[in-house]
């Protein structure tokens, strides 16, 4: 639209639809294309306009390109909502296809390409196989693209109709657009996929180096971001290849820039002549340097790579550190990271520049950037030891002028320069002992209590300084307690004199009886065994020689530093995270299904509706999950064949399901011996799958056992398992690993559980709602049910005095009775024995006239307690169980989950 179509945004009169509806079907051209300009104004700001679907597709016969585009633009907009409508403009997308004019052309194709309609897509092939052939290079990239749009929609008819020859055909085009279009498509279409798709062989890299220097900016960067996944055969073909980017790095646009620099730093792995080398650094370092001229945004993009690149060659930018001084009017975030790359280039040669410039930030007003500035000086001096003496001066200096947050990280960095230098510069210590009523953060205080107790044998009022301290000992955060705690014992085994003695005696007390804090009662008590028992022994482990600290300003570990130079200039290099921490991708080697899109994590979990549910079950709920499938696509190797996996827990996740926060090791606990699982999905429904299934608990952790008993004449794989939201937030610890299922065969699995991440709103209910998939066969949902019993803990125990005691503390509101009737009691002994294996555990035993009355007491997870109490006569029919809790909205699960016990 023109400047001067805001017209058709302003408010119409009432009736707005039947007027646009009658301008729409006009005779007059004027007025129809001013009527498809106020109906993409209406659709624009978020107006419903799709009951004027059919009158708005009538304009598309129209000969004027800017109105066509309106129309175009509207049908993408609402075709989805409106799929059968959508067919009518197939005619005439297939003429515009053909049309004499390329614009045209290339706009039916794109247009069809962004309309995501199954029935369309079948008519979209014959146009875009005559449009990646045509003689117009723009018709050509515009169809190279739309074969990646195809094939996020349809992957098996881009591979069947022979697509994906014809866009690597375009690769060799005389056109360096389409060159850059095609290789665009191909890499999108490779992260889609499974199998390599696109590989550059040397015939391809001189069709895309040549392509390199004709093609736009954003061309560039995509055959740049491909060459950067080249491996050259030998050094002397990576020297050429580098030669012929390098121009690259004069470029105007920073992506450009950026995506040169990433493909040269790849491709000089493989350099192995130094001289070649240095020589690119130099060339390296004037780009860069520009980019740091930008506006701010772009500065700390360039920044947070230039973080990585300085990591892996800090020669590039060695002799550049003055460009990273921080200016008065740069914005926080970019002095953040200016601090951060400095400290890695920071070298015994330009040490006093570096210093002098983080002495000037430590007196600036803003408080983020001075603490992070006396930070940098303390990592300088760790990792530059011939600095340390330096760096201590300037901290002193800085402690001098007593402003109070940059005394207090200067303690907090000195902590960490005495551990790196140990007995070299304690002759400061008189200095900071100056500053201690300053101090009111809880890391400062407990550094310079960990220097007091490390060094108390040269400090000679150093129970006094400690005893200043501990007169607020109670209300100290938990860091600086167990700071006191431990420097106290330091300076008792150091000078076992009266003072100390007195001063232990009242820590350990305070430490072990007026303390909730578990880490620091434990520790006090270990302290306390130890100097009882081995004073000797305490030396030993209390002042033991500690290990030194290292460096820490290159952070990141190789591989992963390997991982991210391969993706800079993307987000992956802003955030110093690999992609599939933030980016969630499916590979797609099949035509998506819609019980696909249920696997891929769609909105809700379970789709409103579903044409597999197993017998008996109810239709799946529309409540949103967020766990997806526990599986994976492929099939699962045979747990025998596998070697223990230890991976590092993924919290992101990825849309297959390894989104909960515990890993399984491939070799699961085996199914027990036991009575059979409950059938949920039989093999009638089931396509001739069975899955039984049951909640269990063993050894402290909840297990889903499964058994999978495959009927069918088909081998199946590729099992998949997912959880509605349920009461206990039940969801899979990792995935389902089902060995491929051959006909007349079966696996039994168990799934271990975690709790407390998937919870769902509204009254606890024993409903678990359950989709089980595999490569072969739809979505399979079950109902299963939620145990409580399965959930009780092994530190349900209780004294008789506390049972007794919590009894009487709760309300007569949290008291809940039920009888059971069907309920004989026949063997007492049994019954106890049965109960306790159960974790529900025996307090005491009483009569009330004819009745045994019996006492349990049994936690639940989050330390929900249950008292219990069970009248009954023994051999006799009928039960009355009553519970206190201090949740009774629980008691209708526990009465369920008691009967099952005493029936069992």
């Amino acid at each position: 639209m023109s400047g001067h179509d805001s017209k058709y945004f302003s408010t119409t009169k009432k009736g707005e639809i039947p007027e646009l509806k009658e301008e729409l079907n006009s005779q007059y051209k004027d007025k129809r294309k001013d009527a498809v300009k106020k109906v993409i104004a209406a659709m624009t700001v978020g107006k419903d306009v799709s009951s004027l679907f059919t009158d708005v597709v009538n304009c598309m016969q129209t000969e004027n390109l800017e109105l066509k585009k309106l129309v175009y633009l509207y049908l993408i907009n609402y075709a989805k909502s409106q799929p059968d409508l959508a067919i009518l403009a197939v005619n005439t997308f297939v003429k515009d296809s053909q049309d004499p004019n390329p614009l045209i052309r290339a706009l039916a194709v794109r247009t069809m390409g962004c309309i995501r309609v199954d029935k369309i897509t079948e008519y979209l092939c014959d146009p875009l196989q005559r449009c990646l052939k045509d003689d117009d290079p723009y018709v050509r990239k515009t169809a190279a693209i739309c074969v990646a749009k195809l094939y996020d929609i349809n992957a098996e008819l881009v591979e069947d109709r022979g697509f994906l020859e014809s866009v690597k055909d375009l690769i060799s085009d005389n056109n360096p657009m389409v060159v850059a279009n095609a290789v665009a498509a191909l890499t999108e279409i490779q992260d889609n996929s499974v199998r390599p798709v696109f590989e550059i062989t040397s015939h391809t890299l001189s069709k895309l180096l040549t392509a390199l220097n004709e093609c736009t900016e954003w061309g560039q960067v995509f055959i740049l971001d491909a060459l950067s996944r080249y491996k050259a055969p030998d050094a002397r073909e990576a020297e050429n290849i580098v030669e012929r980017v390098t121009p690259r790095l004069q470029h105007a646009n920073c992506a450009v820039v950026l995506s040169a620099v990433k493909m040269i730093l790849q491709q000089m792995e493989l350099i192995t002549s130094t001289d070649v080398v240095r020589n690119l650094c130099k060339k390296m370092a004037p780009p860069l340097v520009t980019l740091l001229s930008a506006e701010p945004e772009i500065q700390y993009v360039a920044l947070r790579n230039i973080n990585l690149i300085v990591q892996r060659r800090p020669t590039i930018l060695a002799h550049e550190i003055k460009v990273f001084f921080c200016k008065y009017n740069d914005p926080i975030y970019v002095k953040m990271e200016k601090l951060e790359i400095m400290i890695k280039l920071a070298s015994d040669r330009n040490i006093d520049q570096v210093l002098l410039e983080f002495k000037e930030y430590a007196t600036e007003v803003d408080v983020d950037f001075v603490r992070k500035a006396v930070r940098a000086i303390g990592r300088c001096a760790i990792k530059l030891e011939r600095a340390a003496e330096r760096c201590i001066s300037v901290l002193l200096e800085l402690i001098k002028i007593k402003v109070n947050y940059v005394v207090q990280e200067a303690i907090i960095v000195i902590k960490d320069i005495f551990r790196r230098y140990p007995n070299t510069y304690e002759s400061i210590i008189a200095t900071l002992c100056e500053s201690l009523d300053t101090l009111d953060e809880p890391e400062a205080k407990a550094s310079m209590i960990w220097i007091i107790g490390e060094y108390a044998e040269r400090i000679d009022n150093a129970d006094e300084l400690l005893e200043s301290f501990l007169e607020s000992f109670p209300e100290e955060p938990a860091q600086v307690q167990l700071q006191l705690l431990t420097a106290t014992v330091k300076l008792f085994l150091k000078k076992p004199t009266e003072g100390p003695q007195q001063m232990i005696q009242v820590v350990l007390n305070n430490a072990t009886v007026e303390t909730d804090n578990p880490d620091l009662r434990d520790r006090a008590y270990i302290y306390w065994r130890l100097l009882s028992t081995d004073p000797e022994a305490a030396k030993d482990v209390v002042l033991a020689e500690k290990p030194v600290i290292s460096d820490d300003s290159n952070l990141l570990d190789p591989s992963l530093l390997d991982e991210l130079l391969a993706n800079i200039a993307t987000l992956s290099s802003v955030y110093h995270k690999p992609p599939e921490t933030f980016v969630t991708r499916v590979k797609t080697t099949a035509q998506k299904t819609e019980d696909d899109e249920y696997a891929e994590g769609s909105e809700a979990g379970y789709p409103e509706s579903s044409a597999h549910p197993a017998d008996g079950a109810t239709s799946p709920p529309t409540s949103s999950s967020n766990v997806a499938y526990a599986g994976a696509t492929q099939p699962a190797p045979a747990p025998s064949s596998s070697p223990p996996a230890a991976p590092v827990p993924d919290l992101m996740g990825d849309l297959l399901g390894m989104n909960n926060s515990s890993i399984v090791p491939v070799d699961q606990p085996s199914t027990p011996p036991g009575p059979p699982l409950p059938v949920l999905v039989p093999a009638s429904t089931g396509q001739g799958l069975q899955i039984s299934a049951q909640l269990i608990g063993r050894d402290g952790q909840i297990f889903y056992s499964l058994l999978f008993e495959n009927n069918s004449q088909i081998p199946l794989d590729g099992f998949m398992i997912q959880f509605n939201k349920n009461s206990f937030g039940l969801a899979a610890a990792g995935p389902l690993q089902v060995p491929q299922l051959q006909p007349g065969t079966s696996a039994a699995i168990l799934l271990p559980m975690v709790l407390f991440q998937n919870m769902s709103a509204g009254p606890p209910s024993s409903l678990l709602q359950v989709a089980v998939k595999n490569n072969q066969q739809p979505v399979w949902y079950f109902n299963d049910k939620i145990s409580l019993h399965v959930f009780f803990t092994e530190d349900g125990r209780m004294e008789r005095g506390s049972f007794l005691e919590s009894w009487r503390s709760l309300p007569d509101s949290n008291e809940v009775s039920r009888d059971l009737p069907d309920i004989t009691v026949n063997g007492v002994e049994s019954t106890l024995d049965r109960l306790a294996a159960s974790n529900m555990f025996f307090i005491a035993k009483r009569k009330h006239s004819n009745q045994d009355v019996f006492y349990f007491s049994t936690k639940i997870p989050r330390g929900v307690a249950f008292l219990i109490e069970l009248t009954t006569v023994v051999g006799t029919p009928g039960v009355k169980c009553a519970i206190k809790t201090p949740n009774p909205e629980m008691a209708p699960l526990f009465f369920e989950a008691i009967e099952t016990l005493l029936k069992s």
